[in-house]
């Protein structure tokens, strides 16, 4: 049996990153949490991580910082941002940092889910 894909949640709401967690897990995915971007950069330095479901705002390193960090290790790392915070004028929707999604927040696993399945060329799990 092949290792299920990797996905490394950073979010700080604990809801929110538990209630993804399971849907992704649930639909065969290996899911790990980190609650702030420095934790998350330590696992992703640690694991092999197939994408990057991150949060913009978060304490000890902002989701930016975070995808700029990874993006100078892995430049086609696919991202998922979900925020409640984007500003129109972020250096996220520039060219350079895809591939990348942006979701406002409140955002439904599914979307999570399926966004997922499309950037790793994944079938779609229901």
């Amino acid at each position: 049996m092949l290792d299920p894909f990797h996905i490394l949640i950073a979010e700080d709401e604990v809801l929110a990153a538990m209630a993804l967690e399971d849907f992704l897990s649930l639909r065969g995915f290996r899911v790990t949490v980190a609650a702030n971007g420095v934790e998350a950069l330590e696992r992703y330095v640690s694991q092999r991580v197939h994408a990057l479901v991150t949060d913009l705002r978060m304490p000890r390193m902002d989701g930016q910082t975070l995808i700029r960090e990874i993006r100078e290790r892995d430049a086609t790392l696919p991202v998922v941002v979900m925020t409640g915070y984007l500003n129109q004028d972020s250096d996220l929707t520039h060219e350079r940092w895809k591939p990348l999604e942006i979701f406002s927040k409140p955002v439904n696993p599914r979307t999570i889910c399926e966004t997922l399945n499309r950037m790793l060329g994944l079938p779609q799990r229901a």
